[in-house]
């Protein structure tokens, strides 16, 4: 009997935007013409085909098109990269199929219905703020009544899948503020939220503008975040990771990949993948990608590597990490983690359960120290024999 093929997600970095956000790090650049965004089309074709060997050992159970802003490439390119991956790779029929955009590149009714007939059947809608004076201070290209048509434009269109992406902690924004922005954004009855707490990137515009402007101290954004996780579980929005919300069924399969360690394969400059137990990622360089030149370098990752990625990884998620899965990776004794956890537990950070072990919302707000503790714990337990020989 022929083994089961293991499921791969595939990423399609789309680096162009109509303008850069004043808080983003991401490698995107200002769309071009006709001309630049075909020709960038085309390398992302032959990319795709050269890679296209990995269809005899995966089932691709994920498409994600990220960026930049993957709406402004238009639906025609969108759908003829889409059709190339469903021509060339074993796609499943019932694989999450994901575009990213902007509320104001989705004001065309006849684009929105081509890009569902394409196959897409997933928008992650970046709205970000319901308050328009803070969209304008972020650099936004919209309104927040433009992201409510879009929403409407997109059902209307039969997509029954949609993601909205939300920032706190922004400058001048009060509580009332926040909750103000979740409860309308809420009311547009998206199956998935992702909530995200603004992270200052250095060079960005709002980097340099940093000292001239006032934003809310640790303690707001700690209430801010509680209160959320604590309003959309009233809502029916179930936390899964940190940052991320659904509905019931509607955990995004993209991220999951991320933080359960599936196997991804990205696209186009800056773009990562995680295959075969090696990872790489592309260099940020559109010009050497259209030409061809980007060749990345692979790093194998061993299996103590996995194990701490393991619980860096799964210490985000609401599931958490498993005694059993610790040690199927050959994980040397979990009592030191455990150990860790056992007195997170008693200061109301962590919760114990069956399998294993999870954060508490709580706990998810000082996830990085917890999560420092617990591979610093790791280091010190005694290493199986089989790993240090590998």
């Amino acid at each position: 009997m022929e083994p089961e093929k293991r499921p791969l997600g595939l990423y399609l970095h789309i680096p162009f935007c109509r303008s850069k956000c004043a808080y983003c790090d991401f490698y995107s650049l200002p769309a071009g013409g006709a001309e630049a965004m075909d020709r960038y089309a085309a390398a992302l074709d032959r990319a795709l085909e050269e890679a296209r060997g990995l269809a005899s050992r995966y089932r691709v159970d994920s498409v994600y098109f990220g960026g930049g802003t993957p709406s402004y490439f238009g639906s025609r390119r969108l759908a003829g990269l889409l059709e190339a991956i469903l021509e060339r790779y074993p796609v499943d029929s019932g694989a999450e199929i994901t575009l990213e955009a902007n509320p104001d590149s989705l004001e065309d009714p006849a684009d929105i219905l081509a890009l569902r007939r394409a196959g897409f059947n997933r928008v992650s809608l970046g709205v970000q703020s319901a308050d328009d004076r803070q969209l304008r201070a972020l650099g936004r290209p919209h309104t927040f009544a433009q992201a409510a048509r879009a929403v409407s434009l997109l059902r209307q269109g039969g997509f029954q899948n949609l993601s909205l992406d939300l920032i706190y902690g922004l400058a001048g924004q009060s509580l009332a503020d926040w909750q103000e922005t979740v409860e309308r954004t809420a009311a547009l009855e998206p199956e998935h939220l992702s909530c995200y707490g603004l992270k200052l990137e250095e060079g960005t515009p709002l980097w340099r503008r940093r000292s001239r402007l006032s934003f809310p101290d640790g303690d707001l954004q700690a209430d801010m975040y509680l209160w959320t996780v604590e309003r959309l579980g009233q809502l029916g929005y179930g936390q899964y990771e940190i940052s991320n919300f659904a509905r019931p069924g509607y955990p995004s399969r993209h991220n999951l990949k991320y933080w359960t360690l599936e196997e991804y394969a990205g696209f186009g400059p800056g773009a990562h993948s995680d295959v075969g137990g090696a990872r790489w990622a592309l260099p940020r360089d559109l010009e050497a990608f259209c030409r061809g030149e980007l060749l990345p370098e692979r790093e194998a990752i061993g299996p103590l590597e996995r194990l701490r990625e393991y619980l860096l990884l799964g210490l985000r998620t609401a599931e958490g990490i498993s005694r059993e899965e610790f040690s199927r990776r050959g994980g040397p004794s979990f009592a030191p983690v455990e150990a860790v956890l056992e007195r997170c537990r008693q200061a109301g950070y962590a919760r114990r359960t069956e399998a294993g072990w999870h954060l508490t919302p709580e706990g998810f707000l000082v996830s990085n120290r917890i999560i420092g503790l617990a591979l610093e714990a790791l280091e010190v337990a005694p290493t199986p024999p089989e790993a240090e020989n590998t």
